[in-house]
Order: structure tokens, then sequence, then C-alpha cells
């Protein structure tokens, strides 16, 4: 550490470690949620006695939508417990998410003797996971020096930012701030796309002229009918669904679950449970598009006054004829209509089941059908998101209390801070998330056609790589055989900068290797997803253990190594960062009336109390002086910038098109099962997975339906291999008809484990996917793919 931060703590010691993981092991599993779960007034260090608790509302800074108000208990510089909001405290008109089990087990998270615990540099080759200890000036100086090194050879164009999903439930973090030091050193290759709900993103605009077109939730309190169409709320804890969905279940809304899968909110919410095959989403919204038209089920008024392309009379200029919806379902074109009958053999669902279920969503008025982020991850994804939309116009769900408009997310009156400033990049070419392997190994495959924005190429290759929070680069990135082929060869990223808590697969293919602080262990602000409308301080409690620093603290000393320390820093420690912050984002929503920092370290959080937010409620009630954002100003049932694209993977008009490694295709002779995975109840993502507490609260198995265990002499327990062309993964059986007859399923996000045969023993389902992208977005298709199980 260099001497300008010598009076910042450098960390606990062995002793003091020794102590406080001792005491974790000594201390139960779970806590009272009332008891002791106070407010104490003002929390800093000064004001609280050495050795009195003090209890603190905090949140994590994880990629989780709720956000939850979790009250650390502090003594003695160690988080004894933690609690979670007391009954007396709730409100109904603003519920702030009570701690789940992910949120009661951060202690064993923080408090685990595999933490990293000093910064650390690559001896073997790149993947064994064989490290040194060294200094942390070797280390800033060796990211300074290969910095200026690679930048000089290669240009900014070849520095890359990776995802960095365990930080970015916050508003400040060392994936933001090392972008900002990029920036100002040159610039560094961007990427666009989410990887959990980019597909929808970039549909939904086709179809309304935005992706905000999630309503809040409490619009949907007298709502009769509600449609779950995969969307798992109840294990994913996405927003603050559960606590609305509960309520309303509760109130007498009738909840119907699409889902190839019985998930728990299916098991909790579902007055019934629709299974259907995976990637044929399209096949079912089209045979239930034909039976509400057929029937006369649809709202014609609404149709007439707001929508383009529903009929060849509401069709644009330059279109041949037989392009409209109700050409497509009434087969002119193709000479098939699209009955449930038709449908049935595609999706596996009951001609009956779908008659019932369109005339129950045609005739419930108002209706919400919400589809979750799961089916938008196929490859197929794009057209069952923007399927979603055709729904809710064919029934005026748009724009009305207790419809709804597409699928969940791009919530419109969402709230968020301001962020640290960010100077412009100079380096004006982007690519997807899913380029980064082909930039890494060829530039030259990065083409507009692929994924390249803002220019016809690529001027480098990647050859420096930020990783920081992020297990993205060999366990969340589809095809991890093919992903870590090019991280293994050294002549293509030349250095690879690493910081975590622990060494996950991605982190043992660093160079450089740097032990990070845990939310509990630094200063932030945590931002919620979704209609949780609310921001709560997440305070540094405790120091961090041994050498471990924050990445923004590292980053300083890199930034003074490259002449540039003041203009990055901007002379602010990283609470007054989060000062900055806050009070940016005070003056930058004045009707909110936040307050200043200093009393938001008093009251903990802010609660906005908005007023409930119906998407496109201005566009349909006055539409004359609030057109929607598309070319036609109405709702584009039917695209014409998609129908000039001439891909027949992007059709003008949402439809079914038989998706790669789907059902139909001819790979499913040798592959036969389609896999999918879940985001379970205890992880996010793959943040936690080493936390023991949360491997209890679920095991790594395989689902398979009974009928096709049989066929291949699985029994519950066994040993099973799923394989494909591109990897193997080894997990134990679950045999349950939760799941449907040629379909398997794995919880996303666990580890990846190879044995020296390249055979996965974590059950990484990322081995098995495919880093196929999608057609309009560029984006992922981790869902789509075909295998084949067999008994170890």
């Amino acid at each position: 550490m260099t001497e300008k931060y010598k009076d910042e703590p450098s960390g606990i010691s062995r002793r003091h470690f020794v102590k406080v993981t001792s005491a974790l092991a000594a201390t139960p599993l779970f806590f009272s949620t009332s008891a002791g779960a106070r407010d104490t007034g003002p929390t800093t260090d000064e004001e609280a006695a050495p050795d009195k608790e003090r209890v603190v509302p905090t949140c994590s800074t994880f990629d989780c939508g709720g956000k939850c108000d979790i009250r650390a208990h502090v003594a003695g510089g160690v988080v004894t417990r933690i609690t979670t909001r007391p009954d007396n405290e709730l409100d109904e008109e603003m519920p702030i998410m009570r701690a789940c089990v992910r949120g009661r087990s951060y202690r064993k998270f923080v408090y685990h003797p595999e933490r990293l615990k000093y910064p650390m540099k690559r001896v073997g080759k790149r993947g064994e996971g064989k490290f040194e200890r060294i200094s942390w000036e070797e280390a800033t100086t060796l990211i300074a020096d290969n910095l200026k090194r690679i930048t000089a050879q290669y240009g900014p164009a070849s520095r890359y930012v990776h995802v960095g999903t365990a930080v970015s439930g916050g508003a400040f973090s060392g994936d933001k701030m090392v972008r900002r030091l990029l920036n100002l050193t040159g610039g560094y290759l961007e990427s666009y796309h989410s990887v959990s709900m980019g597909n929808t993103a970039a549909a939904t605009p086709y179809t309304y002229g935005t992706a905000a077109s999630g309503s809040s939730l409490d619009t949907l309190s007298d709502t009769p009918l509600v449609i779950l169409w995969g969307h798992n709320t109840t294990e994913t804890i996405f927003g603050h669904s559960n606590h609305y969905f509960q309520q309303m279940k509760q109130n007498g809304t009738r909840f119907i679950v699409v889902d190839p899968r019985y998930s728990d909110t299916a098991s909790s919410l579902a007055d019934q449970w629709i299974p259907l095959r995976p990637a044929t989403d399209n096949a079912l919204m089209d045979a239930m598009m034909y039976v509400i038209i057929s029937e006369n089920l649809h709202d014609k008024a609404f149709i007439d006054r707001y929508t383009m392309g529903f009929d060849e009379a509401s069709m644009p200029e330059g279109v041949p004829p037989n392009e409209s919806l109700w050409a497509y379902l009434m087969g002119a074109k193709d000479g098939i209509k699209k009955t449930p009958e038709w449908a049935e053999p595609i999706t596996q669902v009951p001609a009956q089941t779908i008659h019932q279920l369109a005339r129950d969503y045609a005739t419930t008025k108002p209706a919400a059908l919400i589809q979750g982020w799961g089916p938008q991850r196929h490859n197929c994804g794009e057209r069952t998101a923007r399927g979603a939309t055709l729904l809710a116009t064919l029934t005026g769900n748009v724009g009305v209390k207790g419809g709804w408009a597409a699928g969940y997310g791009g919530i419109g009156n969402r709230k968020f801070t301001t962020g640290p400033e960010m100077p412009d990049n100079p380096v004006v070419e982007k690519i997807s998330v899913m380029n980064w392997v082909q930039a890494a190994d060829d530039a030259s495959k990065v083409t507009p056609q692929d994924g390249l924005k803002g220019g016809e190429k690529l001027n480098s290759n990647i050859r420096i790589l930020f990783s920081l929070a992020g297990n993205y680069l060999a366990n969340q990135n589809p095809d991890v055989n093919q992903s870590v082929k090019v991280l293994e060869d050294e002549s293509k990223i030349e250095f690879i900068v690493a910081s975590d808590l622990y060494l996950t697969p991605s982190a043992r293919y660093a160079d450089l290797l740097l032990p990070e602080t845990s939310f509990m262990e630094r200063w932030n602000i945590g931002e919620t997803w979704g209609t949780g409308n609310y921001l709560i301080l997440s305070e540094k409690l405790i120091d961090p253990p041994f050498e471990a620093r924050s990445d923004y603290d590292w980053l300083r000393e890199v930034a003074a190594k490259l002449g540039i320390e003041q203009e990055f820093s901007l002379g602010r420690d990283e609470k007054q960062w989060i000062e900055q912050i806050w009070e940016a984002t005070r003056l930058s929503m004045p009707d909110e009336k936040l307050p200043t920092f200093e009393a938001l370290q008093i009251q903990r959080r802010h609660l906005f109390k908005s007023k409930p937010y119906v998407a496109f409620e201005d566009n349909i009630r006055d539409p004359e002086n609030h057109p929607f954002a598309t070319p036609s100003g109405k709702i584009e049932i039917f695209s014409k910038r998609l129908y000039d694209m001439h891909h027949p993977e992007i059709p003008a008009l949402s439809h079914y098109v038989p998706a790669h490694e789907g059902p139909e295709d001819p790979l499913a002779a040798k592959y036969p099962l389609q896999l999918i995975t879940w985001k379970g109840k205890n992880r996010a993502n793959s943040t936690q997975y080493a936390n023991p507490w949360l491997q209890e609260v679920q095991v790594q198995k395989l689902w398979i339906n009974p009928l096709d265990a049989e066929k291949r002499g699985i029994k519950q327990g066994d040993k099973v291999r799923i394989h494909n062309d591109r990897g193997i993964s080894m997990v134990p059986a679950e045999v349950t008809p939760r799941i449907i007859p040629g379909v398997v399923a794995m919880q996303a996000g666990a580890w990846w484990q190879p044995d020296a045969d390249g055979v996965d023993r974590g059950g990484c389902a990322n081995v098995l996917s495919s880093s196929r992208i999608t057609a309009l977005a560029k984006g992922n298709s981790h869902q789509t793919m075909l295998v084949e199980v067999a008994k170890a």
C-alpha cells in the first residue's frame, strides 16, 4: 500500500479472522425475525462503543431483485448475526423485502475460510489455478505496466471489462470505476446487451416503440386473472412480486402458470399449471390468438383505434397481401390454420387446454399475462417476447389498470441513482456481450451482422481483460469449453485481471488475482428492481480480512501510477463517492424529497411511495397527444421495420418458427432431450455458490421425468451423464413428474468443476449450452440446448 493511503485499514489479522469464523460456526443458522431487529440511530464506529452491539439496517449489492432489508448485528468489529425487518415495521403500501434464505446466510458467505486473502499472480499455465502471493505494490504496478504496454501496442479498443453481476445491484462498484479509469486513458471496447432480459428489451420496441413496458405491481390488486408465463418469482425473489402475488392470491386472483417445470411458483400460486415444450411458446400463443379471433373474443374497438397490422385493411403501405395477423392465423398464405389442434403436437399442450386458456384470458377483464425472462433466453426468445405483446394487444390489456403490456421488466417509473460521473468513451465500436470470445480469438470474426455496432470492423483483438466481481469467463458464459480454449491461449488475451471473494472457475484464468471486499466491508447504495421503489444505504460495517481491498482502493493506486490519480478519484474516498452519488441523485429527483446524505445515515433508506404506474396509460387515454413511439404512432402488430430486414428468424409478425436445437431440429434424433435451467432460491446467478449453508438448501441435480428415466434405466439418486457435442456434465438424478417428458432441467449457476478428462462434475449447464446468438438482439440463447442423458 502506498504512503498516501497508510491511514486506511489494511485488513484484520489471521487471529481475528479465526476468532470470527469460530464464532460463526457456533452460531445457529437462522434467527428470530423480530427479536433485536431495531434501528439504533446513528451507526458510525465513532458513535458506538467498541463492544456494544449495534443493529444496522443494510442490504447486499448483488444482482438480486429483492434488496432485502437485513439487520446486521455488529459488535467488536464482527457481524455476529443477521436478522430482518420485524413484523411491526411492515407497510402494505410500500413492502420492503424481508430477508430470504440468501439474505439470512450472508455471514457464512463473508466469514468463510476459503475467501481470497492476498493479491496473487499466476505461476502455472492459465487455468491451472496456481498462484503465488505478491504485494499490492507489485500487483498495481503489473496492472499499470500492462495497461501502458498493451494500449501502446494495440490501442484502447484492445481493453475490455467483463460482466460483474456480484456488484451490479449497487450504485458504486469496481467495474464502473475501472471503466472510468479506462475512459480517462483512451477508452475501451464496450459491450451491450443484458444477459438477463436483453432479447425482450430489443424486441418489445418493435411493438410499442420502447422497452419500458412494465407496470407497477400495485396496479394488479384487483386483477381477477394473472398468467405467469415462464415467470418463477417464488425462487428468484423477483423484485417485490411475491408480496403482491400472495396478497392477490388471498384476495381471490386466479393464477395460471405456463412452464415446462412445476416450479415453486406453480406450487405456491398456481390454480392451473400448463406445461409446454421449451421453444414452442409462439405456437401456443398463435393458437390462443386463433381462438380469440375466430370466436370473436378480441377487442375490436381497441384494435381499430390503437393498432396497425391486425388485418389486411390496417397494413402499412408497400407490403404484399396476406401478411397481416388475421391472414397468418387463418392460413391465407400457407394454407394452415393455427388452431389449437395444429399447436398440440408442437407444444404438447392439449388442444382443449389451449381453447380454455385463450377463452379465459380474452373474457376476463382485465387480465395480466406476465412473461418472465427464461422464455426469452432461447434463440427464439425475441419472437416469444413480442408474441406476449400481441396477446395483450388483441385483448385490450395494454394501458389499463389490471392489465399487462409485455414481459416483466423495463418499469417506466423505476428510480435509479445517478451513479459515478463517467467520462465519454473515445472508442466508438461496441460488441454484444455474446461476441467477446470471438473478439478475443479473432476480431475479424465480429462483423455488424454478428453484433458489431459503431463500425465495420474492430481494430484489435481483446488483449487485456478485467473481470471484477464476475464469474462469466468460465462459468456463466455459454459453451464454457469453447471459451476456455481461448482463455488458455496466452497469445490471445495477454493479461487478465480478476478480483473476487473466492477462487471461482473464472478467477482460475486470471494472470493477476485480487482479494475483493464483501458488501459488508465497503460503502454503497442498494438499488431495487421493478416496483421496489426504495433505496437503501449499504454501509461499511467491518474491516476487510487479511489484505482484501475494495476495487476502488487499488484502482486509485493504478491511476496514480498512470499519472491521473486526481483526475480519476477527484480527491474522494469511497464514502465520499457514495455521498456525491446520493446528493446528485437527490438533486435530479426533487419531487421525491430524498433526505440529505447525513440524514440517510440515520434513517438508512428512502421510500418513494410512487403512485401506481400503468404502462402506456397516457398513450391509450389520449393517443392524439401521446402517440406510441413507433413509426406509425400506433401499436404495431406488424412491424414494417422488421419486414424490411427480410430475415426468416425475425418475422414482421411475431409467430412460431421452429428453433435451432428445438424439438423439431433434426439434431433431436441424436440428442432427444431438451435441457433447460432455472434460477434457484439459494444463489443469484453463481454468486453464493460457495456458501455451504446454501448448498444444503438445494442440491445440484438433474430433474428428469419418470418416463424418460425408465427408458434409460435411471433411478432416483443415480449419477447421470448429461452430454451433447459441446460437453459433458455429471450430477445425481432427481426423478420427478415436476418436469415434462422430453425435457430435463438443472439449476443454473453451479460452478464448473472439470475432472482430468474435462468432464464437469459440478452440474454446470453451461458446458452444454450454445453460444449461438439471437437474430435481432445479437443476444444469448443459453436455454436452447439438446442433450442425451445416460446412467453414469
